[in-house]
């Protein structure tokens, strides 16, 4: 499968500005495995000295990230005993990615253009801010596509940017909130025009990188902390049913058929 992860340092008067950018266009930057291991390291490598600054966007400017590449997901056994398994792992090694892009020192700006759904979400959540374009949407309609689930980390992540309420309407409905409605929900700091989209995340950065770096850092670690006990709450007996299901497994084949499946509940 292709798709990477691009990196490009940005050297500003007050320090640098990593850009990472996700790239797998033909697929709306849906990530593959392959691309998660390469964020986690180029999240490890923007901890260098002198960072003040980080960008995720998505390449192409039509999509921040569609979710994980379903392809993925085709390998994956049937039967919660195997299944779940594979399940499991896969919800393992997100959460270690969201774990590294949240513990980055230096501030995180989101930039979101189209759609920032499934993993693109949990992507966007942890970013510190977020500026989008009018078109951006963002949501995890698993209800009504695949049938997975979400693991507590990201679920607490979203509740605690949007409010359980809120979070829990969007999840539940399988609905896709508009930029304006992210940001009145409190996920996106700002919508912009995109013809002022460049200009406005290059102002925001500058402000970013002109504050004092050990007073961010300190502000991003103590709502690390304030939010490790929602994370460390046990849902893997219920990532092992969603993704050992037999739903799952036929709704993995049918999204990518482009037909309707219907759900059984086993």
């Amino acid at each position: 499968m292709s798709g990477e992860v691009l990196v490009r340092h940005e050297t500003l008067p007050e320090g640098t500005v990593v850009h990472l950018t996700l790239a797998h266009p033909e697929r709306r930057n849906a990530l593959t495995f392959a691309m998660y291991e390469q964020l986690a390291a180029a999240c490890e490598a923007a901890d260098a000295p002198g960072v003040r600054a980080v960008v995720l966007r998505g390449a192409g400017g039509r999509a921040f990230a569609a979710g994980t590449d379903i392809r993925e997901f085709t390998a994956f056994a049937t039967g919660e005993a195997d299944g779940g398994a594979d399940g499991l792992a896969y919800e393992a090694r997100v959460g270690r990615v969201l774990d590294r892009l949240l513990a980055v020192r230096a501030p995180v700006l989101g930039l979101v253009e189209g759609p920032a759904v499934g993993g693109g979400l949990a992507l966007a959540a942890a970013c510190d801010l977020v500026l989008a374009t009018p078109d951006a949407t963002f949501g995890a309609p698993i209800a009504r596509t695949l049938g997975n689930c979400l693991p507590a980390r990201v679920v607490a992540r979203l509740q605690r940017r949007m409010g359980a309420g809120r979070a829990m309407a969007m999840l539940l409905t399988a609905e896709l909130l508009d930029a304006e409605s992210a940001r009145a929900a409190g996920l996106v700091h700002r919508v912009v025009p995109r013809e002022e989209f460049e200009e406005r995340a290059a102002a925001l950065l500058r402000r970013l990188c002109g504050s004092a770096p050990l007073t961010l850092a300190a502000l991003k670690e103590t709502d690390r902390r304030l939010e490790a006990a929602a994370a460390a709450v046990d849902t893997d007996d219920l990532l092992r049913a969603c993704y050992g299901s037999r739903d799952f497994h036929e709704a993995v084949r049918a999204f990518l058929d482009h037909r309707t499946h219907s759900w059984e509940g086993r």
